[in-house]
């Protein structure tokens, strides 16, 4: 099985799929390939596969990638031998999500909504690690990818941690 979780940045994604990963131990999470620097406390291979752009072009050429998609600036993409796991979750952002439907229709898609665009700044001020400006940019990008929800077969939206978590195994465990 593929889960493909998606939604805005600062929306909580990481932190409800490392609780499924703890509820349903069976799943693997896909690592991504980013050409962004690592931030501190972050590892090659375990966080992300931090790429160079000539290296990530290369990837790309050889068709390596399921899904690539450009991000804030950076890029991004799950590379296909992350799919040799069994029951794997793939964190990307909508444009990926759409490449995946595309080569991959039976995936069981998922979008992580915020309880409001306010809420979203609040969770995003409060990361720390971006500018104002950082983070107008990421709100923009939000708006866009809130009006794709309708694409997804599952909307969550995460209000109360606790509740969406449920929600979240629930679904997962239906597919499964």
């Amino acid at each position: 099985m593929l889960f493909v979780i998606t939604g805005p940045s600062g929306v909580g994604k990481g932190t409800l799929i490392r609780t499924l990963l703890e509820r349903v131990p069976q799943l693997q999470l896909a690592v991504s390939a980013t050409t962004r620097a690592p931030r501190p406390g972050e590892h090659d291979g375990v966080d992300y596969h931090f790429l160079s752009d000539v290296e990530f072009d290369r990837r790309v050429l050889a068709g390596d990638f399921l899904e690539h998609a450009d991000y804030s600036g950076r890029r991004y993409g799950t590379l296909k031998s992350e799919l040799d796991k069994r029951d794997v979750v793939l964190e990307i952002e909508v444009q990926g999500a759409r490449q995946v439907a595309k080569e991959m229709p039976e995936a069981v898609r998922i979008f992580i909504a915020p309880p409001s665009e306010d809420e979203l700044r609040v969770r995003l001020i409060g990361r720390g690690h971006e500018t104002p400006e950082q983070i107008d940019a990421r709100l923009a990008v939000a708006k866009a990818e809130l009006a794709a929800q309708d694409e997804f077969s599952h909307v969550i939206v995460n209000d109360r941690l606790p509740d969406a978590a449920d929600e979240l195994e629930r679904v997962v465990r239906a597919a499964l």
